[in-house]
């Protein structure tokens, strides 16, 4: 593609999440929605492969009945209560509709099933967009109307995605789908603790970025699409392939590791406000998740010689991808633990 045209799109992608994020009325919430699904539609279907050109309906017309579901809430919100501002969303009907709309948006389970399909299709850097700078429109809305949604609908939403996101995970051999139900698990976190800390979903979603950029751009690194060519990483680059399980037990939140932080603070959190069985229901979808994570770490690093390993062994081509954002996400994704009590000073 045209680096001008991808100057453009990449900009406006830009543009709609900062006018979303500066918004006070729903129609310029809604405009910066759009101007991110428009953009970032030619870059999913670059490559012009059937697949890609398939996620990229799949993708645009989720985005548009969710868009639409937006404008409706919106409109009755406005028709109830004369008011457009996002901070007076106070009729019931359109509160859920809005609710329901941006778990679309963000792939939020029930919501969810367009996410894996979608990711599926796209090659990874395109798939680290959709998974990371797409989720930030929509959970600055989600932020600023939390108070005022049902706090049972937002408790089952983050259960239910938690629980999917891991479950579905399981049986997944494709790396990007294990990938999206990772998302759909990591929004569930983000979303069952928004009602009582926001700024813990905010820690929560910038851990998720960093982890999650890390791993697109080691799956990037080493031309890695399924589980079987995983297996072969450890002979091409065994320094790549050893920090990969790290940051892959990071993203199952195991300490001493980044992603433990945001998942200690929220169950400590949920335990705070009296809710136990929720907090013992999150951790244990926890240990689902962390099941998936730890068959990707055994998949590439301990089928190495003397193991037996089936898979055919590719071509050691060169990347020619740049280290260094690779290097910088992947030291933030093993190291921020020990800044936690000075998060915990900011945060509270």
């Amino acid at each position: 593609m045209n680096p001008y045209v991808i100057a453009i799109l990449l900009s406006s992608l830009g543009l709609g999440t900062t006018l979303t994020f500066a918004s006070s009325h729903w129609l310029l919430a809604w405009m910066g929605l759009e101007i991110n699904t428009l953009a970032i539609a030619p870059l999913m279907a670059q490559h012009h492969h059937p697949r890609a050109v398939e996620a990229t309906t799949k993708y645009f017309l989720t985005q548009a009945t969710a868009a639409a579901m937006i404008l409706f809430a919106s409109t009755t919100n406005a028709w109830m209560t004369g008011e457009w501002s996002i901070a007076h969303l106070s009729d019931p009907l359109a509160n859920t509709t809005f609710m329901a709309a941006l778990a679309l948006k963000i792939g939020l389970a029930p919501m969810h099933f367009w996410m894996p399909e979608v990711l599926q299709g796209l090659d990874l850097l395109t798939g680290l967009i959709l998974s990371t700078w797409q989720k930030l429109a929509p959970f600055a809305l989600i932020i600023q109307t939390a108070q005022n949604i049902d706090p049972q609908l937002l408790t089952l939403l983050g259960v239910l995605s938690t629980l999917i996101g891991g479950w579905g995970g399981l049986n997944q051999t494709q790396l990007r789908k294990i990938l999206a139900y990772s998302s759909i698990a990591h929004m569930g976190w983000m979303i069952i603790v928004i009602q009582y800390a926001p700024q813990l979903t905010l820690l929560a979603l910038m851990t998720y970025i960093i982890m999650t950029s890390a791993t697109f751009l080691t799956l990037k690194m080493s031309l890695t699409t399924k589980i079987n060519t995983l297996a072969t990483t450890w002979s091409k680059n065994p320094m790549l392939a050893s920090t990969t399980a790290l940051v892959l037990l990071s993203l199952g939140g195991l300490p001493p590791l980044t992603g433990f932080m945001p998942k200690w603070m929220i169950l400590q959190e949920l335990t705070k406000q009296n809710l136990p069985i929720i907090a013992t229901t999150m951790a244990l979808t926890a240990l689902i998740s962390l099941y998936f994570y730890l068959r990707l770490c055994y998949a590439m690093t301990l089928t190495v010689s003397p193991s037996t390993n089936n898979s055919t062994t590719p071509w050691r081509t060169q990347t020619t991808q740049t280290s260094l954002p690779l290097a910088l996400f992947t030291t933030a994704t093993l190291g921020l633990l020990p800044m936690t009590p000075a998060i915990l000073m900011m945060t509270t």
